[in-house]
């Protein structure tokens, strides 16, 4: 089926009626609304507050628990993320992890559900409002229905997302402020926020496909920016998760704005999630390196440039050095978490000697990392 032709017999009407309702109340009544009745701090509050509890829900829930089961969460997690993610109107978490692992298995090609090759509108919302595909395909979760939560959620969605995406924020509203209030709260933390909540995520789909820069991996159109990150929770790292979707960190450096993953973490700290999935620093540092490396290489080749024999000469010794280190900083953590595992077998000055030996190696292979860096920078203003 073409992907730029849509014809009235593939329109999805409820998903096409709810999503446009939607935008058309959010930038018609809305504004009327504050017009009439202005703004207070609680419709304020309400609106942040359900803003970051869907958002998160999908985020941390729907995407990094359901979908990449990048840790296990108590009950407490897994309920909340599951009514708040209804809340959210993005159908229920078995058919959102349906559609989404789907998405990694066959990212860029035609069983991708929401695939950036058929276009930016597509991608972004054309593929929820059209029926381009058959029907969600429930073979790749096979996990989740086992599990009673996931399946109460599926089986009562419609209501549950009607009363926690609509409902609560209108009673709520109600209480602080009669009818006045009840309909803000429909109208502010209800509809305007399922509509930045969609839109966020539908932004995940297309422009962080479209977007930012690739710094692990070309295998797929998905891109990394720090701005996209700002608008969807940290989902924004988008190339390193394609690359290594099982990690439950989108943003893996300290700096990066990555809420979704403080918010795990900090749920870790409390006890409510456990077995948080993370890949080895190692296999990020050699991605990162790979990557580079071929995007030079692909520059001197479209210039049709051959590197100097000193230069490649630099290049060389600035890859063996970040080879050789890296090598050594494995073998050094490995020796080190062994003898901390087996305290009994290991006295404690032989556990602190190879814990300064692995910081030690750690230094070592960041400051490998660095040359590397330097010598293919240099390579690329020289042959500019």
């Amino acid at each position: 089926m073409s992907y730029n032709n849509y014809s009235l017999k593939t329109i999805r009407w409820w998903n096409t009626a709810f999503v446009v309702g939607v935008l058309a109340l959010t930038f018609t009544a809305t504004p009327l609304y504050l017009w009439h009745y202005g703004l207070d701090w609680f419709q304020v509050t309400l609106f942040l507050i359900f803003f970051a509890a869907t958002g998160l829900s999908i985020t941390m829930g729907y995407h990094r628990l359901f979908s990449h089961l990048s840790f296990q969460a108590h009950w407490p997690v897994r309920l909340f993320t599951l009514l708040f993610g209804a809340a959210a109107f993005e159908n229920s978490a078995l058919c959102w992890a349906a559609d989404h692992r789907k998405h990694h298995k066959f990212v860029d090609h035609d069983n991708d559900p929401y695939n950036i090759s058929n276009g930016f509108w597509h991608a972004h919302i054309g593929w929820i409002l059209f029926r381009v595909q058959p029907e969600t395909d429930f073979s790749g979760v096979k996990d989740l229905r086992r599990d009673p939560l996931v399946m109460w959620q599926h089986n009562h969605y419609n209501a549950i997302a009607g009363l926690a995406g609509l409902g609560i924020p209108a009673l709520l509203g109600g209480l602080w402020n009669g009818w006045e209030g009840a309909l803000g709260g429909f109208l502010i933390a209800g509809i305007s926020r399922i509509t930045c909540v969609q839109q966020m995520t539908f932004c995940i789909n297309s422009l962080c496909h479209t977007l930012g820069r690739q710094p692990y991996s070309n295998r797929c159109t998905a891109r990394d920016s720090g701005l996209m990150a700002l608008l969807t929770f940290g989902e924004g790292f988008h190339n390193f998760h394609h690359e290594f979707q099982h990690d439950y960190r989108n943003g893996v450096k300290p700096w990066q704005f990555d809420p979704t993953k403080w918010s795990i973490w900090l749920l870790h700290q409390c006890g409510l999630i456990k077995e948080l999935r993370r890949v080895p620093e190692g296999e990020i540092l050699k991605a990162e390196v790979a990557e580079q490396q071929r995007q030079l290489t692909l520059k001197l080749r479209a210039n049709a440039i051959q590197p100097s024999q000193p230069m490649h000469q630099m290049l060389q010794a600035a890859h063996d050095r970040f080879q050789h280190a890296l090598a050594d900083w494995e073998c050094r953590k490995a020796a080190y978490r062994l003898a901390a595992n087996q305290k009994m077998r290991a006295s404690r000055e032989r556990i602190a000697e190879l814990r300064r030996e692995f910081e030690l190696a750690k230094k070592q292979l960041r400051q490998a990392v660095r040359e590397w860096r330097e010598v293919c920078r240099l390579a690329q203003v020289q042959y500019a």
